[in-house]
């Protein structure tokens, strides 16, 4: 069978593996559609992705959308084989008290397609994997597997947004639009939001931004944000002067979620408002069980399928990591098997 192999630095392969044989706790799966994150696109750039660095040939992919290959029984139902599905891609590391509902923070996790491990956690881009019964979730009614590829990302918007509390009515910003921001985005009006406006540096994300729904838009490189006007701020960017730039058009008593990953160096910032404005500013990082509420959301919502820009098959998966890399082309690439 075909594998996407990342051996390393700036080397991506397609090579031929023996197919995997289910124990009694996984089933095979065959991916159909992986999306490209950008941890990904740092594994084949750098040959790592913050601490975790590549020590055996990676299988890049955890934005999976599949077919079962045999058949299982998922909570107690027989599910037959050719059934699509999407993947939850964690599996969750040890509870400790205190932080007991929030699993995606337990120490010693692991993920599809992370090097943070050896052996490493083996990603999606492969014509079979094995996974768990309890990582399957059956499609909704009349979701296609290409758009069940955005379950993952999408997943991670919407813990951010489930941290950030009731959004109906309220006046939001989503900094940077990257696919999590897009998806966030389309999802905020699907779930009442009053107004939602995306900032970003590249005009080409701020016209897919408008197909999912977002009123306004800022190219902050030409343009400033409102002072002291959003009820709600998730900053998606991960960069220093985003961040600071989301503290100032914060209102009095907003909530900014930071959902873009930091870089673990300092970095000057300017968050003076987080006192005179009682700011709330949480952390969210990737997302417990929210891929339910996500196929739901996808299937009711089309407009989130702008988010995918290309589709590529996997013989040509140089092409789809070259231009997932440049965000002035593409929003969520995604490689087809």
């Amino acid at each position: 069978m075909k594998v996407v192999k990342i051996p390393g630095k700036g080397r991506l392969e397609i090579v031929e593996a023996p197919e995997p044989v289910a124990d009694d706790g996984h089933v095979v799966i065959r991916p159909k559609f992986i999306g490209i994150c950008g941890s990904d696109l740092h594994y084949l750039a750098d040959g790592s992705c913050g601490l975790s660095v590549i020590r055996e040939p990676l299988t890049p992919g955890h934005e999976i959308s599949a077919v079962l290959d045999e058949d299982v029984e998922i909570d107690g139902k027989a599910v037959p084989a050719g059934t699509p599905v999407a993947i939850h891609p964690a599996t969750f590391g040890d509870k400790l008290p205190g932080i007991e509902d929030k699993p995606e923070i337990w120490p010693n996790g692991s993920y599809f397609g992370s090097a943070q491990y050896f052996p490493h956690t083996h990603g999606g881009m492969t014509e079979k994997m094995v996974v768990r019964p309890d990582q399957l979730r059956v499609l909704p009614e009349g979701l296609s597997l290409e758009m069940a590829a955005l379950a993952e990302p999408l997943s991670v918007g919407l813990h951010a947004i489930n941290l950030a509390g009731d959004v109906r009515g309220r006046k939001i910003l989503v900094s940077g639009a990257g696919p999590i921001g897009l998806l966030a985005a389309g999802a905020l009006v699907s779930l009442g939001a009053a107004r939602v406006d995306v900032s970003d540096i590249l005009d080409e994300p701020l016209a897919v931004a408008k197909k999912v729904g977002a009123q306004g838009v800022f190219n902050v490189s030409t343009e400033s944000l409102p002072a002291n006007t959003y009820d709600m701020v998730f900053e998606c960017s991960g960069a220093a002067p985003a961040i600071s730039a989301s503290f100032k058009a914060a209102a009095p008593g907003a909530v900014i979620v930071q959902v873009g990953m930091l870089l673990d160096r300092d970095v000057p910032l300017n968050l003076s408002a987080i006192n005179g404005k009682e700011i709330t500013y949480i952390g969210s990082f990737r997302f417990n069980d929210e891929i339910d509420q996500a196929l739901e959301l996808l299937a009711g919502t089309p407009a989130l399928r702008e988010v995918i820009t290309q589709v590529y098959p996997v013989d040509r998966v140089a092409d789809a990591f070259a231009v997932a890399g440049d965000p002035s082309q593409s929003s969520k690439v995604l490689v087809e098997f």
